[in-house]
């Protein structure tokens, strides 16, 4: 007669209690599942140096074409801000954000077509992470291309009279609207999953954006409407609390307002992104 031995499971004792949940299931940390994610994306990115280059390119390539092109502007009655490369930096600054973030839900529809997508979801892997994961790797995409910008402007003449606090206070804000317009890309390829669609939808919202701010001319010399949208309009916080950054005595008051409007919004588009995991779970 034979007698079964129980049977013994091997617990690996360097493993943190603080990563264990009250459950007791071995779920990662989100914060360690998010910094895998963004590593994976950023990975992915220096693979690609021919896409860095044009992405970071792309943004560079603006501010000499709208300075050359909107240069007698500053000639306007009214104008006021003296040099126009002084007052199209934070501008051009503000629309490769947009373009740039505007398209990161590209990541998230090329994962849903490799199937890597519904393998994440099916992993205990938090959803808030998974949207960190593009979310940040935007915001280190956009913080170079800023800087890069920045000191083109500085270059063809630009005046940064705060120094390198607004310089800072000015990639800050870009990250701030990045992450915001970063997430709903995201939420946006969750609903659409397709590339056309998401491509098609990023570009109709990206230039009005744009145009109807502060961008490419000042507040008094747009056509009323437009004002009275410019107020409401992410892109043109963005613009304002750059603008007022570089300048010789920053408004650090309106600077905050801003940037804190900028972060109400970024929380929510996050949190909007996450929850749209659940339509795309429904049409699985």
């Amino acid at each position: 007669m034979t007698t079964t031995q129980p049977m013994t499971i091997a617990v690996p004792l360097s493993m943190d209690a603080a990563e264990v949940p009250a459950t007791g299931s071995a779920r990662p940390l989100g914060s360690r599942q998010f910094g895998a994610l963004t590593a994976r994306l950023l990975r992915s990115l220096l693979r690609r140096p021919a896409f860095v280059a044009i992405t970071l390119v792309q943004a560079v390539v603006w501010l000499p074409l709208f300075g050359s092109l909107f240069r007698s502007v500053a000639t306007v009655p009214g104008f006021g801000q003296g040099e126009y490369i002084d007052y199209l930096t934070p501008g051009v600054a503000t629309m490769s954000v947009l373009f740039s973030a505007g398209w990161t839900g590209i990541r998230f529809i090329d994962d849903m077509e490799n199937g890597v997508m519904e393998r994440l979801l099916a992993s205990p892997t938090r959803r808030w992470a998974i949207v960190g994961g593009t979310v940040a790797h935007e915001a280190v995409i956009v913080a170079v291309q800023v800087t890069l910008v920045v000191l083109l402007g500085w270059g063809l003449g630009a005046r940064l009279r705060s120094g390198p606090l607004g310089v800072v206070v000015l990639v800050v804000v870009a990250v701030t609207l990045s992450t915001a317009v970063a997430a709903l890309s995201d939420a946006l390829a969750l609903v659409v999953r397709r590339r056309e669609a998401l491509i098609a939808a990023a570009n109709f919202l990206v230039l009005p954006l744009t145009f109807l701010s502060t961008g490419m001319m000042p507040e008094r010399l747009l056509p009323g409407w437009i004002r009275r949208v410019a107020h409401y309009n992410p892109a043109n916080w963005a613009v304002s609390a750059s603008r007022m950054a570089l300048a010789a005595h920053p408004d650090w008051l309106s600077i905050l307002w801003n940037l804190l409007a900028l972060a109400v919004l970024a929380a929510l588009s996050w949190a909007l992104a996450a929850r749209a995991f659940s339509s795309y779970q429904r049409s699985l």
